[in-house]
């Protein structure tokens, strides 16, 4: 193999890319972009880094526990993508507890991300002014996916906090490099942190409910969080080698991944495998019962035309076949819900082993009481003028109707309370922001209460209520926006935050937050005011923004109202 050098001096060869690089490089640009040097406090450097790529022969090179791995080196930053950290989940393999990766000879190249998890079509896909936003990569799907990503400054033993993300898109969609959002590159290098994303089952893959057709099946609804607590072993048992802490791991995750933190959070097998947790829109605080899952399980089955004596036959079809019925089963069962709001059929089952109890209902898992916990949400989350510009001249009439399904008779109170703590927004946003209350908020209040309850780690509060310019700024802050500011990935992802000095100083704001949270489990530094604990009686938030504040509670007199009108 040969070294990859992005200047390509020696060859006397020049793209217009490198001729970019290397302008951008002189101007000091690269260091605008997050790509600058940083030490442990996570403070920027004084100098740019040459957009180099090298990727040679014995460079790179790490032992793990079933084989060498060879990445490449970014930017100063070692990158190994595509890792095993589980067996195939092909074949007889399906809806079982996946085995540990056979062991290999000689080196295996990690330069590329790895199979994705079989899933159905992306909404998103119709709408092309969401996929601007999103910048998805929707990767090559293959049922040998069990797979992590490492993004590390060191191949020593320093002992770095580690970083593990876990994508969302519910329980049925994702991978861990479906948005540029989620590339590790530059928040390891502004925190001196190792990060990790990891690819697992999902759909029917990781949580079709067939306990009643053997015993062969009895974790088959939650083999896809088993994948993670399997991968998790993997980072305990090899990530000293990337330059990491095994005894210092923070899981993190958005949306369906914030959902799956707190599913590990709960799950007696992912004890002591991690140490701080973070979730970002995820509080969905709920599980399938057994007997809903395994009416989920029957209708693909129903679709498939197999019978409990052909349940042999699930391990030979294909998986466009199984992706299918999932896709029709959801569709068959799917009931409409007051409002629009998301409605989920696939998710982790309580089965009193694997899973004991719904995560944080109705109270926090006392297996993770000594777990800090930093969670939020962001403003307007569903924000249906986000892609639809129709959307952005909602009439009052309209927002009524919506306020009425959802809220019934407190419909018009909920509306005035919210105007009150927001005055002056549009009807669009008022929607927007009841919606994010509905589905996520209140389940974050809920969760930092329960988990202050147990009284043993501290819990912090946030909400993220900076507005994207893009598209003239309707899209304000929607879901899954906070990700460029945490990961420090401004420029990569400018189709949705718009690039530029104000975004970028609110990204070294909170991903300086989080890369402290999971050094120390406080979140707290010099770039903001003070942010204390989570106090039930005062619930303080921190407001990240153009300004960044804290707050008690403003939505309490709200949330109350929308509580109230769930009840009725």
């Amino acid at each position: 193999m040969q070294e990859i050098n992005a200047k390509k001096k020696e060859s006397g060869k020049f793209s217009r890319r490198d001729l970019l690089s290397a302008a951008a490089a002189a101007s000091g640009v690269m260091a605008a972009t997050g790509c600058s040097r940083s030490g442990p406090s996570g403070a920027a450097g004084t100098g740019p880094i040459d957009p180099i790529v090298v990727a040679r022969d014995n460079h790179a090179v790490v032992e793990t526990t079933a084989g060498k791995v060879w990445g490449f080196t970014r930017n100063g930053i070692h990158t190994f993508l595509g890792i095993p950290y589980g067996a195939t989940t092909a074949g007889k393999a399906r809806f079982q507890r996946a085995a540990k990766p056979a062991p290999w000879a000689g080196v295996r190249t990690a330069m590329h991300y790895g199979k994705v998890c079989p899933q159905g079509p992306r909404a998103g896909w119709n709408n092309d002014v969401e996929a601007f936003l999103m910048q998805w990569d929707d990767g090559q799907p293959g049922e040998d996916c069990l797979r992590v990503n490492i993004w590390t400054p060191g191949l020593d033993n320093l002992k770095r906090p580690v970083m593990f993300w876990i994508h969302g898109g519910g329980y049925q969609a994702g991978s861990g490099q479906e948005l540029p959002a989620y590339h590790g590159e530059n928040l390891a290098r502004r925190g001196d942190v190792v990060v990790v994303s990891v690819n697992h089952r999902l759909g029917v893959f990781g949580f079709l409910n067939l306990a009643e057709y053997g015993r062969q099946y009895e974790e088959s609804a939650n083999v896809g969080m088993l994948d993670l607590v399997l991968a998790l072993e993997w980072v305990r048992d090899n990530i000293a080698n990337f330059g990491g802490d095994a005894g210092n791991v923070m899981i993190f995750g958005q949306s369906g991944g914030g959902g799956k933190v707190n599913t590990l959070m709960t799950m007696p097998e992912a004890r002591g495998l991690f140490h701080k947790a973070a979730v970002l829109s995820g509080s969905l605080l709920m599980a399938a019962k057994p007997d809903e899952s395994a009416k989920f399980a029957a209708t693909v089955l129903s679709i498939l035309g197999i019978s409990k004596g052909q349940i042999a036959k699930l391990h030979e079809l294909p998986v466009e076949a199984l992706v299918r019925a999932q896709v029709e089963a959801q569709q068959k069962l799917s009931t409409p819900s007051p409002g629009g709001l998301p409605r989920l059929l696939i998710m982790p089952t309580v089965d009193g082993k694997v899973l004991p109890a719904v995560p944080f209902d109705p109270v926090a898992p006392e297996i993770s009481a000594g777990i800090p916990l930093l969670v939020g949400t962001v403003l307007n989350e569903f924000n249906p003028a986000m892609s639809n510009p129709q959307a952005e001249d909602m009439t009052e009439e309209e927002l009524m109707k919506f306020a009425g399904e959802v809220f019934k008779g407190k419909a018009g109170a909920v509306v005035e309370a919210c105007r009150k703590v927001y005055p002056g927004i549009k009807p669009v946003e008022v929607r927007s922001i009841l919606s994010a209350i509905s589905f996520f908020r209140q389940g974050a209040i809920r969760q930092a209460e329960r988990h202050t309850a147990l009284g043993k780690a501290p819990v912090y509060l946030y909400q993220f209520n900076w507005k994207t310019p893009v598209m003239g700024g309707r899209p304000r802050a929607f879901h899954c926006q906070e990700l460029p500011f945490v990961f420090y990935n401004i420029e990569r992802c400018a189709n949705s935050t718009g690039g530029g000095p104000e975004p970028r100083a609110l990204a070294a704001k909170m991903s300086d937050a989080w890369i402290n949270f999971a050094r120390t489990g406080d979140p707290n530094h010099s770039g903001l005011p003070r942010w204390p604990k989570f106090d039930p009686a005062t619930a303080p938030v921190m407001i990240f923004d153009k300004t960044c504040e804290v707050k008690p509670d403003p939505e309490s007199e709200l949330r109350a109202l929308i509580e109230e009108a769930s009840r009725a």
